[in-house]
């Protein structure tokens, strides 16, 4: 896998396509759980795992599926890894497990997975498959946290409250309360807030990326709009 390609798959995963802000898939989960720190990167990683482990396994046997079947077996797959992850997460996060409710059995009908799975792991060797997994949930999981501290922190005023529950006993003090005595804001932490949030990271975006745009074009050195003719009439001696 080539440098220059390694680097394109990264950046349009965590970037130039990102699923939340530029695709808008799994908007669900995204608004839905997105209402803390710990509730989102749990939610990030699992949909990770599960983006990473399907375009692995959906590349290692694109040659032995025919169009015919290739979505149930795609399905199949997420299924079966999302039903993993479950697992894992009662076993060893259950009361985070318990928070997500349904949004973890519901990562098997995200369309971010499917799709990275049919647009990409299907033509594409494993390598390239499993760094596009990576970088798509990677980009996904991102956008959660981050909305999520901003919930958060406007609704509740603190950061990172909670973290116990993913990492454990050691995580019981990473709780940073950011405005003492704060009364909380019950709009940033139900849905519609989710809404206004989401709509400010996407015009943040949009505002970075037309900056850049603006700078490329202004780096670039001017062109000529055409050549000049000249016409000679007469006789040359």
């Amino acid at each position: 896998m080539a440098n220059d390609s390694a680097s394109r798959i990264a950046l349009n995963g965590l970037w130039k396509n990102n699923p939340a802000l530029v695709q808008l898939l799994g908007l669900c989960p995204l608004l839905g759980v997105s209402n803390s720190v710990v509730n989102a990167l749990g939610l990030g990683l699992a949909t990770m795992m599960v983006v990473m482990g399907s375009n692995i396994v959906v590349s290692l046997i694109r040659h032995q599926v025919t169009d015919a079947i290739r979505l149930p077996v795609f399905v199949m797959v997420i299924a079966s890894l999302t039903t993993c992850i479950e697992l894992l997460m009662q076993a060893y996060t259950y009361e985070l497990y318990r928070i997500l409710g349904i949004f973890i059995p519901l990562i098997v009908t995200n369309c971010i997975i499917l799709g990275r799975a049919d647009a990409y792991a299907s033509k594409n060797p494993v390598l390239p498959a499993a760094l596009d997994g990576l970088m798509m949930g990677t980009g996904f999981a991102a956008v959660l946290v981050l909305l999520g501290a901003m919930r958060e922190l406007m609704g509740q005023g603190t950061l990172f409250s909670g973290m116990d529950l993913l990492f454990g006993p050691v995580a019981e003090n990473w709780t940073l309360v950011v405005f003492p005595n704060y009364k909380q804001f019950l709009f940033a932490i139900l849905p519609p807030g989710a809404f206004v949030f989401m709509g400010f990271l996407i015009a943040f975006k949009n505002v970075i990326d037309k900056q850049l745009e603006d700078r490329r074009r202004a780096s670039e050195p001017l062109k000529e709009s055409g050549s000049r003719r000249v016409r000679v009439t007469g006789n040359i001696n």
